[in-house]
């Protein structure tokens, strides 16, 4: 198989780096709202937003899968999935963002991923190490120093961001296991339902809409930040690989401090440049675990994205279906017994 071309790889770098752009701009874009628009109405119009982009792309190259046609293991995920992750996890994180600066919110919601593999640690006995659990620690400590930042406010806010990176780390690990739903299809059902749930709670609560000029404002924010924002990261994925993708990904944060200076005026601490440098190292740490032992992969057949140079798919193709690159489809894998360096993805999720 050929690698990638120079021009390819540089596109999808650049893809990447959008999307990371355009997912920290959700952070000061949605505090401008705040001062005019309740939380909860601004939750369900970015969850409208997103499934309103996600929708054209699914119609266009696959059959709408409806959730509660799923075989159990996966509609129970999936509906954890669209509960903590599309529809709580927003609510709380727009009520901790009304107590505390925009940057420093983004700055705590580095929490997602420490809090994505902790949970994978101690619920599915992934392997983390010595190493991932010094960078876990620095992590808390860079947020807790943001909490300082903050004053009194800022452990309110703290522990409402906290638990929308819990919810969202919940999320991630329940959909890193869901093999029979595309990653659009997740995106407009999160949507949806998120959009539906917080919108209509939002409606009762307040008794009034926003003014058509803010309700637009909330539904671009969704579509950029959240549904374009997704698509361009798994569109950058196809030629990267998730490792590398996420790597860039986890840039979004601190898109987000840079931006709530420039958008809100927010003055930028010497707590948090120290926090987001000591962030950085962690982030770092953490995308480099890996690790190498005797494992087995149960047989099994299902749907997700992937490519041929990986050890893991060698199946035959149909002509419909390309025979490299990435691509989606059905495919079955017979057991396999074997050592390599792997990450904790969705053939590794074994136990150590």
């Amino acid at each position: 198989m050929s690698s990638p071309s120079t021009g390819s790889v540089l596109r999808a770098l650049f893809l990447a780096v959008a999307a990371a752009l355009l997912f920290g701009a959700a952070t000061p874009a949605s505090k401008l709202l705040l001062s005019s628009v309740p939380p909860l109405q601004i939750a369900g119009l970015l969850g409208l937003g997103s499934a309103l982009v996600a929708l054209p792309l699914i119609l266009r190259s696959d059959k709408l899968v409806l959730p509660w046609r799923l075989e159990s293991r996966n509609r129970t995920r999936l509906y954890l999935s669209l509960g903590l992750g599309g529809t709580a996890g927003p609510v709380l994180l727009l009520f901790g963002l009304q107590l505390a600066n925009a940057g420093s919110v983004s700055m705590w919601l580095n929490l997602e991923l420490v809090l994505t593999i902790a949970i994978a640690a101690f619920f599915f006995k992934e392997h983390v190490g010595r190493r991932g659990w010094i960078a876990i620690g620095a992590a808390i400590f860079a947020c807790t120093l943001l909490t300082i930042g903050e004053g009194a406010a800022g452990i309110g806010a703290g522990v409402l961001i906290a638990l929308a990176c819990l919810c969202w780390g919940v999320d991630n690990n329940a959909t890193a296991t869901i093999d029979s739903i595309s990653p659009a299809q997740m995106v407009f059902w999160k949507g949806l339902v998120s959009g539906t749930v917080n919108s209509t709670l939002g409606l009762i609560i307040a008794g009034s809409l926003p003014t058509p000029a803010l309700l637009g404002a909330g539904l671009l924010i969704g579509a950029l930040s959240f549904g374009t924002s997704i698509i361009l990261y798994i569109t950058a994925a196809q030629a990267l690989g998730a490792t590398r993708t996420q790597t860039v990904f986890a840039s979004a944060p601190f898109w987000g401090l840079a931006l709530s200076a420039v958008l809100l005026g927010e003055g930028i601490t010497w707590l948090q440049m120290a926090s987001a440098a000591l962030l950085a190292v962690s982030v770092v740490m953490l995308f480099r675990l890996k690790h190498g032992h005797l494992h087995v992969h149960d047989a099994i057949g299902h749907t997700h994205p992937h490519s041929h140079d990986d050890g893991h798919h060698d199946h035959g193709h149909a002509h419909e279906f390309p025979v490299s690159g990435r691509h989606t489809h059905h495919h079955d894998h017979g057991e396999v017994v074997h050592t390599h360096d792997h990450y904790p993805d969705l053939h590794h999720r074994h136990s150590h």
